[in-house]
């Protein structure tokens, strides 16, 4: 009897630009095939999208969710699914991507940290959403697109604006259709799912020291065979992924912060600042003094309309 053959994870990570930290994907380039992928991803940022024609299905944790036209999906940042469309044809697509913590946390003071629904209490039915049952959910995610796109004056304020009134709107919905007493349920998780509170935990605590031990408890598995299967999801060694994750975070403070690099790389969890000189060079390919430099360049134009209407400045 032949075995049955695991699916394939992919990792996808997405950088946001960084005058406003929201990417979109549109155009006739993201028509989506009847071909079902035997490949699953997940992403780095929450995944807003909306379906512009036709229809067909979404595999969402081993759920099978049917899509058409006017659908609006939402898929919390590290959950694994693919799309499909109907044999026969290629359904349209837009899509957006964004962090809640970084976008909304000072409209969102002291909440922003646990806005985002836990990824393993989501079902995968609710995260397509019908036009005909949430037409304000619609409304919202087509004009941010039709924002983004145009890029009118004063087009970041008013997709900011929008943006904040859908995601509002998202987590209403989400918190409707999740029974409270699955809400801070610690689940014991199997599959594509196993690493995720780990990815969830780096995500919120990449500052603070952590060992692969704890990591690996918090996936109720063996180190060794988490050690194991965090590289075949994630292609990288999981003190890899913290690195990582550390840097972009310095990134963050490098171009919107005056702070100097050793108390960047201090907040950011490394404990030396050559270490961090190291790690950061061998992912951006320059130093942090020079990536500065250039990140400061970049944002100058752009600085004054959207970070002084969100507070950032």
């Amino acid at each position: 009897m032949a075995k049955t053959r695991k699916p394939v994870i992919e990792y996808r990570h997405y950088s946001l630009p960084i005058h406003f930290p929201v990417l979109l994907l549109s155009g006739e380039r993201w028509k989506i095939s009847d071909i079902k992928s035997e490949h699953l991803h997940f992403h780095n940022h929450l995944e807003i999208g909306i379906c512009y024609s036709d229809s067909g299905i979404m595999e969402i944790k081993g759920e099978s969710v049917p899509f058409q036209a006017g659908d609006v999906t939402f898929i919390p940042r590290y959950l694994p699914h693919t799309t499909y469309s109907t044999p026969g044809t290629a359904s349209l697509w837009a899509y957006i991507f964004f962090s809640p913590e970084d976008l909304f946390q000072h409209s969102l003071k002291g909440t922003y940290r646990d806005f985002e629904p836990n990824l393993w209490a989501v079902q995968g039915m609710n995260c397509v959403l019908s036009k005909e049952q949430h037409p304000k959910v619609y409304t919202l995610a087509t004009s941010i697109v039709e924002e983004l796109r145009q890029q009118n004056p004063y087009y970041q304020e008013s997709a900011y604006g929008l943006m904040l009134s859908l995601y509002i709107e998202l987590l209403r919905i989400h918190s409707r259709k999740q029974p409270l007493s699955e809400q801070g349920t610690d689940h014991v998780l199997k599959g594509d799912l196993v690493i995720s509170p780990v990815l969830e935990y780096i995500t919120k605590n990449y500052m603070t020291p952590m060992t692969i031990d704890f990591l690996a408890d918090l996936c109720h598995l063996s180190t060794t065979h988490f050690r194991r299967k965090f590289y075949e999801i994630m292609r990288t060694t999981p003190l890899e992924f913290i690195n990582s994750t550390r840097i972009e975070e310095a990134c963050k403070q490098l171009k919107s912060t005056d702070h100097s690099i050793l108390s960047i790389s201090e907040q950011v969890g490394f404990h030396s600042i050559s270490s961090f000189n190291r790690c950061f060079s061998k992912l951006m390919g320059q130093s942090p003094k020079a990536w500065r430099k250039g990140a400061q360049t970049e944002v100058q134009s752009a600085k004054a309309s959207i970070l002084e209407f969100t507070g950032w400045v």
